[in-house]
């Protein structure tokens, strides 16, 4: 039951990758081949990773010689040439630049697709969680608040904490006042729903990209209060025509390509939303 590390067949890539400073790429990488004594087989399974990394023209390179898209991948080698049964990735793409860790997300999962073994990744991006996991669990001081499949969590959160780790901007306390309907006393509003309304409901969830100008159902009044232009969105935030006055405003986030020439005066959310 208690083996020592080299034995145990657990594959961990580090946040901060621990390559061997003495060793090059290639060199670190035939590390990880240390249980196989032919010297042939081990040059040919290092090779053969390096290719399928694509990182054969940084063999020769020192750690502190490599880019930031090769580094991880000369530690992911290292590990994969021993054929773990568990991989575990902790937060693998923390010290990327923007485009680079999308870019490296990107090859990872495909990479990663057809290895029939266990693989757990740690982040603190839910972007990240999303795009590369089939199952997230959701922690918060030590205790699991959730596990459910991707996209049924987003959908679903379940409670206040796991809804706003994933996001959601507008969360507010709500009573079920119907099968399919709850209110939501600072928003003054009543909203239909597309699941049937639990009996413990304690709150409310929407999105801010789900707001729609041409929705007719969960229709209300609207004032804008405020903008932020971004590269692509628009951020507004904005209060309902009975909303408490000392109660936040709502977030809404929409695309430029959607920019109307008039802001509007009320705004829907579908019911399934």
């Amino acid at each position: 039951l208690y083996l020592p590390p080299r034995q145990r067949r657990v594959g961990y890539l580090f946040q901060s990758y621990a390559l061997f400073t003495d060793m090059t790429a290639r060199q670190n990488i035939l590390c990880g081949l240390h249980a196989e004594k032919d010297k042939q087989k081990r040059e040919q399974r290092a090779d053969a990773m390096m290719e399928l990394l694509q990182i054969r023209d940084a063999a020769n390179l020192r750690p502190y010689q490599l880019s930031g898209g090769q580094a991880p991948r000369v530690a992911l080698g290292r590990i994969l040439v021993n054929e773990p049964e568990l991989l575990m990735l902790d937060e693998p793409f923390a010290a990327l630049d923007t485009h680079l860790r999308l870019k490296l997300q990107m090859e990872l999962k495909s990479l990663l697709s057809g290895y029939d073994r266990g693989i757990i990744m740690v982040t603190h991006d839910r972007d990240e969680a999303f795009r590369m996991c089939d199952r997230i669990g959701v922690f918060d001081a030590g205790r699991m608040l959730a596990m459910k499949e991707t996209r049924e969590l987003f959908a679903d959160p379940g409670s206040r904490a796991v809804a706003a780790i994933t996001g959601c901007k507008n969360i507010a306390d709500a009573r079920k006042t119907g099968k399919y309907e709850v209110f939501v006393p600072e928003w003054n509003i009543y909203l239909k729903t597309g699941k049937e309304v639990r009996d413990d409901l304690k709150a409310v969830g929407i999105r801010a990209h789900s707001f729609r100008p041409g929705e007719e159902g969960n229709r209300y009044p609207v004032t804008i209060v405020r903008e932020m232009e971004e590269p692509f969105e628009w951020v507004s935030e904005f209060v309902y025509e009975g909303q408490v006055p000392e109660k936040p405003a709502v977030w809404w986030r929409y695309s430029k390509a959607f920019r109307l020439s008039e802001l509007p005066g009320a705004l829907g959310v579908s019911p399934d939303e």
